[in-house]
């Protein structure tokens, strides 16, 4: 079968790697009739609120994880009941940019078939909590009519594109928006299983799945019937600003602007946060700046990319399957020089950029055009209406009348955008009637740098608590910052519930993954925009182990530091941890 480079190569695995090793999920993908599985007959099932067989893993690819309510699990266990079943849906949205009547849209669809919230993610999107399967299409089609899909948002393949969403970088944004779209649909897969499935379009073809290929068949000409040998991801930033953390990703994009042109990009290869405990072949890892490339090349780097991953990447043990494996596997030089066999054309030379910041900057700013926006802090992602914060209302009423957009922040934060001068006192009555104003303002420089991902009840893969045990956690750092002197001091600190690092805490000035119930590994040491990883300081340790090691870090920080050092810094300069030179020296 011919490549997308014009060459011979078996899509399905990579090269070196016996077939009769492969991983279980490589069964599964060949074996589902590009992404169909059962899932059709999956979901008129009634019996069950789960789905038959392995169409779990196939959901994943259209944006749906299949979950329970772990809070549940174990009375249901005694009950010899089946778990609480439930849905979490992701929507695909590049770059993070909504509008107004999209969001309405989501708004009523989580009131109707979620749990009456929507939850911003760490890579600027919506996620819907706690759909029924019996309400699980009905989700996807109201998703569908606002213009918006969840093809790709999970599963093996590219995930959602970040892209830096600052509203007051004007031209650059909009050309730096329009490259992460390209991207974003260029490496969607072509399967239509999911318009099928979900949207009760007619098949495209019917037959022996196994086949071979033939003309009029839905055929995958990028990824194969094995997609990725794992996920993929990729973000654009823009320097001086970090906020998509561009070296965690597989593919980062660092933009290269002369005045108010877009002229290319710097591209980062290799980033990637997910590991296993006890596991030290594995680990976090940041990408390395391999050159530079003109703009209109963005889609075919990207393109080229993907296939080296999809040819080499390692299909028999997941654990080590995501491309950093790959190149510290074969080499960042051979990537390099594979990269630019496949291009025909080599990369210039990386071109000089600095990062100041991986944060928000929140409240009121002004745009060249003369409008304004305002960033509002929503604690861990999390949109919902409380007795002492309607946000979920508020925000409702201001996308009423909103002319502008709505831009989800890589930090789990709100942008509402571009508004107009004429338009401003409406809003601004709105955010602060309920209060969101005050939300966001009141909250310390410690807490609105922070993050934390979903972990319990819905998160099967959670080991501890996060979104619901932080903020509680944060209190009593913040008392014991205010108790040593560093009033309102910004310290990045993120939290996730187990090993696989959703919200980014290996990057994290103090950074925590969950191992168990009220335990969590402690690492200390990365950079306060994004540019060192942390290094693990304390394993499998509770609460009040945690808060006897900050403490001294703390007072010594306070009274020690020099000028404009953050605690990241400090903490490696006072002895306490040493920096991580690269990824595979994380576990040392």
């Amino acid at each position: 079968m011919a490549n997308s480079d014009g060459g011979e190569v078996d899509r399905s695995v990579d090269r070196s790697q016996p077939l009769e090793k492969l991983s279980e999920n490589e069964t599964i993908k060949v074996e589902s009739d590009y992404l169909r599985g059962t899932l059709v007959e999956s979901l008129e099932d009634r019996v069950t609120g789960g789905l038959l067989g392995n169409d779990h893993e196939l959901t994943k690819f259209h944006g749906i994880y299949l979950q329970d309510d772990r809070d549940l699990r174990d009375e249901r266990r005694r009950k010899k009941l089946e778990p609480a079943y439930e849905f979490m849906i992701r929507v695909r949205l590049p770059g993070g940019v909504c509008r107004p009547d999209q969001w309405l849209k989501l708004d009523e669809l989580a009131l109707t078939h979620a749990n009456r919230t929507l939850r911003l993610t760490t890579r600027q999107t919506f996620q819907f909590h706690g759909v029924l399967k019996r309400n699980l299409k009905a989700t996807i089609q109201g998703i569908h009519e606002s213009l918006l899909d969840t093809i790709g948002a999970c599963g093996d393949g590219n995930r959602g594109v970040m892209a830096t969403p600052l509203p007051e970088l004007g031209p650059i944004h909009s050309q730096l928006y329009g490259a992460a779209k390209q991207v974003s649909e260029h490496l969607l897969p072509r399967s239509r299983a999911f318009h099928e499935i979900f949207l009760d379009e007619e098949p495209v073809y019917r037959g022996d799945k196994q086949a071979p290929a033939e003309e009029g068949e839905d055929l995958e000409p990028l990824y194969g019937r094995t997609y990725l040998p794992r996920k993929f991801k990729i973000a654009f930033a823009v320097p001086p600003n970090n906020d998509v953390d561009v070296f965690t990703q597989d593919i980062g994009f660092i933009a290269i602007a002369e005045g108010e042109e877009l002229v290319g990009f710097n591209v980062a290869v290799g980033g990637g946060m997910g590991r296993t405990d006890n596991e030290p072949i594995t680990y976090p890892r940041l990408g390395d700046v391999i050159g530079f490339l003109p703009r209109d090349r963005a889609v075919e780097v990207a393109e080229k990319i993907v296939t080296i991953q999809r040819d080499y990447g390692n299909r028999v043990d997941r654990k080590v399957a995501r491309m950093k494996y790959t190149i510290d596997r074969l080499g960042l030089d051979w990537f390099v020089g594979e990269l630019q066999k496949r291009l025909g054309w080599e990369l210039e030379e990386a071109r000089p950029f600095h990062f100041e910041t991986s944060q928000d900057a929140f409240g009121w700013s002004e745009n060249a055009d003369g409008t304004h926006n305002y960033t509002l802090f929503v604690e861990n992602g999390r949109v919902k209406d409380t007795d002492e914060l309607p946000m979920m209302t508020g925000l409702r009423k201001v996308a009423k009348v909103h002319p502008g957009d709505l831009r989800v922040t890589a930090n789990q934060n709100l942008i509402v955008a571009r508004i107009p001068e004429e338009a401003r006192a409406e809003i601004e009555a709105l955010l602060e009637e309920h209060r969101i104003v005050e939300a966001t303002e009141r909250r310390t420089h410690m807490r609105r740098h922070s993050m934390a991902c979903v972990g319990f009840p819905t998160c099967g893969l959670s080991m501890a608590e996060s979104e619901r045990y932080f903020p509680e956690f944060l209190t009593k750092v913040e008392a014991l910052a205010t108790e040593v002197g560093l009033d309102d001091v910004p310290i990045v600190m993120r939290m996730s519930g187990c090993n696989n690092g959703c919200s980014r805490p290996y990057v994290a000035e103090v950074g925590f993954s969950g191992r168990a119930p009220g335990k969590y590994n402690v690492y200390l040491g990365g950079g306060f925009h994004g540019e060192r990883l942390a290094r693990p300081y304390l394993e499998n340790v509770g609460e009040s182990t945690i808060l006897e090691h900050l403490r001294p870090m703390l007072e010594r920080y306070a009274t020690e530091r020099e000028e404009g050092e953050r605690f990241g810094d400090f903490a490696i300069r006072a002895g306490y941890t040493t920096p991580v030179e690269k990824g595979s020296d994380f576990n040392d």
